[in-house]
């Protein structure tokens, strides 16, 4: 298996990993209404900034979720089945840090939605 280290790498780890959430009991309901047309060009855009220090990404992913019934076990099982993704496609320290920012973005989220 080969790192993260590009757009087509992340393309396929953003297309994976919601074909899976859209197939998802748990997770599905939060992310059907979505347009994905529109949805996975910015996904595959956060990444790239995230993984590649591309600029180009200026939503703030944060406040799109804020409006979500969230709780915590959605979250671990977002950060569960994003792990998984990678860890079937990517080996490597982009792949290491994908998931460790994955957890980071999900604990932000969480704590923002408690104080509010």
């Amino acid at each position: 298996m080969t790192d993260i280290s590009n757009k087509d790498d992340i393309e396929k780890l953003v297309n994976d990993f919601y074909g899976k959430v859209l197939n998802d009991d748990i997770l599905k309901p939060f992310f059907e209404q979505l347009n994905f047309k529109d949805h996975l060009p910015k996904m595959v855009s956060f990444w790239e900034f995230v993984l590649l220090d591309k600029a180009g990404y200026t939503t703030n992913v944060t406040d799109k979720h804020l409006r979500m019934p969230l709780k915590k076990e959605h979250f671990d099982h977002w950060i569960h089945l994003f792990n998984s993704t990678v860890d079937e496609l990517f080996q490597g320290d982009k792949a290491e840090m994908a998931k460790q920012r994955a957890s980071l973005i999900g604990w932000t989220i969480q704590n923002k939605m408690n104080s509010n």
